[in-house]
């Protein structure tokens, strides 16, 4: 596969560049050599849809061309493109990422629309409290505050560095106020009660994460995946945590695995809360957010 033109020729127009790196993505095995390409133009050029297709036929610059031949190299080799980007979006919010973040995943936006279901069941009187417990870029904490305006959140992480990066972007995102981060193991360091508990915690068994994709294996942080010889190191932890510190009423959602949704019900049960619904599927139909209450007395 050759590289991309450095020169001025006629066929290294912005449109001729764009269907030559579709292709040689394709020709890797990329699952969406399409879109990546327009993504990683548009990264390397400053342009965005509309712009790529108003400059179609505009010649790519020395400069140009040499970026963005870096970028598909880079994308060949199995790095993300929102690892090359820096950035991705997670329910319409553009969030910046770091090396020791999640890549935000489409499937995680089932915790915020479960999250969303059950608070909006319950009528309270004070300021809604949201705690996110391993906040990675604060993601799901994010979203949660850009649709509840009148919540305060809380997002806790082991990682000093994504703790910076949720913080940078709540403050990308004008949320600043009304979020707050803390360096804990899971809900240790939470004082006071909670409305909403949200998660996405590790939750792959050890001996499985060599199996993943190299473009999770290799660029996801794994402390942000392993959950121990079966799976469930992470909730046996915050489970007990979070019930104990949830409001009388106030709902507890977490991110599950293929398979793992009945034994994460057994554990919330165990610990005094109420399973009410089932799961909430992804979009593949795998049972994805799991969800319990405490009952008031």
């Amino acid at each position: 596969m050759a590289p991309l033109a450095t020169d001025s020729n006629p066929g290294n127009n912005i449109e001729t560049v764009r269907r030559g790196l579709a292709a040689r993505l394709q020709s890797a095995g990329i699952e969406e050599p399409g879109l990546d390409a327009r993504l990683l133009i548009g990264a390397a050029l400053d342009l965005d849809l509309t712009g790529m297709v108003m400059e179609a036929a505009r010649q790519l610059t020395p400069e140009e061309a040499l970026r963005l031949e870096g970028y598909a190299q880079r994308r060949i080799a199995g790095e993300p493109v929102a690892r090359i980007l820096g950035a991705r979006e997670f329910w319409g919010l553009s969030l910046r990422l770091s090396e020791a973040t999640l890549v935000p995943r489409p499937d995680t936006e089932t915790v915020v629309e479960r999250a969303l279901e059950l608070f909006h069941e319950r009528r309270i009187s004070h300021r809604p409290r949201i705690a996110d417990i391993g906040t990675g870029s604060g993601a799901i904490l994010l979203a949660l505050l850009h649709e509840i305006p009148e919540a305060f959140g809380v997002g806790t992480d082991l990682s000093f560095s994504a703790l910076h990066t949720a913080r940078g972007n709540a403050g990308a995102l004008g949320l600043a106020d009304r979020a707050a981060f803390v360096a804990c193991s899971y809900a240790a360091a939470l004082s006071g009660t909670f409305d909403l508990i949200v998660s996405n915690p590790p939750y792959i068994p050890s001996a499985e994460i060599m199996k993943l994709s190299i473009e999770v294996r290799e660029h996801d942080p794994h402390l942000a995946l392993d959950g121990g010889n079966d799976g469930y190191d992470a909730y046996r932890a915050l489970i007990p945590q979070a019930a104990e510190r949830l409001a009388r009423g106030g709902a507890l959602v977490v991110e599950a695995g293929l398979g793992q949704a009945r034994n994460i019900e057994t554990l919330m049960t165990a610990a005094a809360l109420s399973v009410e619904r089932p799961p909430k599927a992804d979009l593949a139909g795998i049972p994805r957010a799991v969800s319990a209450r405490k009952m008031p007395p």
